[in-house]
């Protein structure tokens, strides 16, 4: 292990020690030759051996974690390269095949420095990526980034194992009493109104901590001493729970004993296609076409077969023959291949900016489905402008605070490649951005805020006019008519391709309801008349005017 974890020392070590040792047989073969010949078998032995620990320490070394290389590709990498496409930097898989790995390790640690040196291969790389300078990451140690490295080779990473833990029954009865009663001012292991309360049996006898939960007001009036010493802790009173059995304070002691207790989820983990899915009909229509050139190209030739051999019978020209030299079937197929060029050209066109999938590396890791989804907080709790505003707004941190400043650490079932640590870690970043010390409960004075840098993941072109507030409060169009299962995404994602005719087609279905506003109670019945039709829909209502998207 002291190999693996200081080889680049090691290695400086035995370079000079071999040095030394060069130069000190160099000095003696010229003062004494004869006491070279002695010694010489012993210092070719030292050098073979050292030469040899050089080696195998090399060979241990190259050896990288793929695991631990796939984490810090993600919080490292992964903002500006992919492993098989071009982000912002080239796609990295295979890079050690292309690159040595000592200078890779140079690169990666301090490539600016490296092109500043002159290195010639760095300013190669430098000009080649449009000369955007890398970011320096001098934390990372040499065995971090053969991690890495050895994550780039593509090789698959070893699932986490599913599997389950046996819990007592109690203890899941506890954890709810837990929730219901106690959350709102006690967390198990950390700091709330009230003290942590995991292992609090250790400190307290379980008859007692009964008596304190059911009535602590008549122990305190009682003159228990320890009562009063536990009443000091904090300012607030504490509520009385009359109302929980024996059995609910024996459940909730049995869940403070051992906290939450888990079960190991498997890493799962979907591969996503983006514009690799054929429009409805495309194939269909490619064969029709080449149908109909092939039977118009057949008919040609053998019109043009019988009149040769009318006027020849000798001749024998054959229909694939006349296939290949008629004038009029080659003029056919020039036609028909410049249109299938130019039908595939503007297909191809049509797909740029259009971002379906668009799934950016965000600062803090966050899930909309365990906020969205598990915990059911409301689209708008978040995004409240979306409902009296043109846009629907990015939350500030308060907002984010509002809750997080009771969870400090995250508890639900892992998701991705995440660990606890992992994501107790992303609530840290935003405490860190806000100033929050979570071990006293309160915000540091003085403390110079950093806003976080969310990525933006819709974006419609500046020349189209959307309002969210048109289509929130006024149509009550659902977040997730656009967005997609947002309560489904841990990582979000475009759902929809936000396209001219993706907008069009939902104005031509989607029926506007009149009736319920007296404003539009007469225009309702002009346009339900004049249609024919029970419901208008959006597209009747002018919502196929260039102006109102274009103005």
């Amino acid at each position: 292990m002291l190999l693996l974890s200081n080889h680049a020392k090691m290695i400086k070590v035995i370079f000079l020690y071999m040095k030394k040792l060069y130069q000190t047989r160099k000095k003696i073969s010229f003062l004494n030759m004869k006491s070279v010949k002695q010694h010489s078998p012993l210092s070719r032995l030292v050098i073979s051996s050292l030469a040899f620990l050089f080696f195998f320490s090399l060979n241990l070394s190259a050896q990288g974690d793929p695991a631990n290389g796939e984490k810090l590709f993600k919080s490292i990498c992964a903002a500006c390269h992919k492993l098989d496409a071009k982000l912002v930097g080239p796609a990295l898989k295979g890079v050690t095949e292309r690159r040595d790995q000592a200078w890779l390790i140079a690169w990666i640690k301090d490539s600016p420095g490296m092109i500043k040196s002159g290195d010639k291969l760095a300013i190669q790389v430098f000009e080649e990526n449009n000369k955007l300078p890398m970011i320096a990451n001098p934390q990372l140690s040499d065995q971090d980034i053969i991690d890495i490295l050895e994550y780039t080779k593509g090789a698959p990473v070893a699932a986490v194992a599913a599997g389950t833990t046996e819990v007592d029954p109690g203890v899941e009865r506890g954890k709810q009493v837990f929730k219901t009663n106690c959350a709102a001012c006690h967390k198990l292991d950390g700091k709330l109104i009230g003290p942590p309360l995991l292992h609090i049996e250790k400190k307290y006898d379980a008859a007692w901590l009964k008596l304190w939960i059911k009535d602590n007001a008549a122990l305190i009036a009682s003159g228990d001493p320890l009562a009063k010493t536990a009443s000091e802790y904090s300012p607030i009173a504490m509520t009385p729970f009359p109302q929980l059995t024996d059995q609910d304070i024996d459940d909730l002691l049995k869940y403070m004993a051992v906290g939450d207790v888990a079960p190991v989820v498997a890493a799962t983990s979907a591969d996503q296609e983006i514009f690799n899915k054929p429009g409805i009909g495309i194939i269909p229509t490619l064969a029709i076409t080449i149908g109909v050139l092939l039977l118009l190209s057949l008919i040609v030739a053998a019109t043009t077969n019988r009149k040769v051999g009318e006027e020849d019978e000798e001749s024998g020209v054959s229909v694939l023959k006349t296939l290949i030299f008629n004038p009029f079937v080659r003029f056919l197929a020039v036609i028909f291949f410049l249109l299938l060029g130019a039908w595939f050209a503007f297909g191809y066109l049509m797909q740029i900016d259009v971002n379906v999938g668009y799934q950016p590396i965000q600062p803090i890791v966050f899930s909309h489905a365990v906020h969205s989804g598990d915990n059911k907080i409301d689209c708008q709790y978040c995004h409240s402008s979306a409902k009296n505003s043109k846009t629907s707004g990015i939350p500030s941190a308060n907002v984010c605070m509002n809750c997080h400043k009771s969870i400090s650490e995250y508890k639900g079932e892992l998701f991705g490649n995440n660990t606890k640590e992992d994501l107790d870690k992303e609530i840290q970043k935003l405490y860190d951005a806000v100033g929050w010390d979570k071990t006293n409960v309160k915000y540091i004075e003085g403390y110079e805020q950093k806003p976080i840098e969310w990525v933006r993941i819709h974006n419609l072109a500046d020349f189209a006019y959307y309002n969210h507030a048109q289509h929130v409060t006024v149509a009550g169009v659902q977040c997730q008519t656009c967005h997609g299962p947002v309560q489904e995404m841990h990582d979000m994602k475009q759902f929809s391709p936000l396209t001219m005719g993706w907008c069009i087609d939902c104005h031509r279905t989607t029926a506007v309801d009149l009736t319920k506003n007296g404003y539009y109670k007469n225009i309702h019945d002009q346009l339900s008349k004049k249609y024919g039709v029970e419901k208008v829909t959006v597209a009747e209502m002018g919502g196929l005017e260039c102006a109102k998207c274009h103005y």
